[in-house]
């Protein structure tokens, strides 16, 4: 079972077709969030005019990613968090924190989240994704959403509640596509990694 935001929608699986009852193929139909589990935030989430997961940019989701773990479990990632590492040349950062220890099933009650200071340090940087084991980019409570929107500003996409746990520090080949999802929110993806 996969942690759901608090009044989301839960994951739920109806079969349509089975094969014990005498049909040719089993078939399900599924009801989820597209936030729920690890997904990619389309830029339709949080401004009218954006692009839809069937128009974000394919290329910022795949190749070389740095995982970088933070210790602070709570409130805004800042550059100077950041600073003991060389970020110079990562195209993809993903921050891992506590939250990817958590039971698979519990939504955090704390976890880091970015700053628009970050944000703008790593474009600078020429960083085109960020994800997070993180639920949100932004505080829990946030309305404004300021680094959802500073993520658009700056062309970068993001990935939310990455699964990182017993990953090492280091460099990799990322993969994690979004679907091809006209009119929708976000994307649930299947986030990979392999060793460089």
């Amino acid at each position: 079972q996969t942690a759901v935001r608090p009044g989301d929608t839960h994951y739920s699986v109806a079969q349509v077709l089975q094969r014990e009852a005498a049909a040719a193929v089993n078939h399900t139909t599924l009801t989820f969030s597209p936030h729920t589990g690890t997904h990619a935030d389309a830029y339709y989430h949080y401004e009218l005019d954006g692009d839809h997961p069937a128009t974000m940019p394919l290329d910022a989701y795949v190749g070389p990613a740095r995982v970088m773990t933070v210790t602070k479990r709570d409130g805004a990632l800042y550059p100077d968090d950041f600073a003991a590492v060389d970020l110079h040349g990562a195209q993809r950062l993903l921050i891992h924190s506590h939250v990817s220890d958590l039971p698979d099933d519990q939504w955090p009650a704390e976890f880091p989240y970015l700053s628009v200071a970050l944000i703008n340090w790593l474009a600078g940087l020429g960083v085109r994704l960020i994800g997070l084991d993180s639920p949100s980019v932004d505080a829990f409570d946030s309305t404004e959403l300021p680094c959802h929107h500073a993520l658009r500003r700056v062309k970068i996409v993001n990935l939310e509640l990455l699964w990182l746990r017993d990953v090492p520090d280091g460099a990799y080949e990322l993969v994690a596509l979004p679907l091809k999802l006209d009119g929708a929110c976000g994307s649930p993806v299947r986030a990979i990694l392999r060793t460089l």
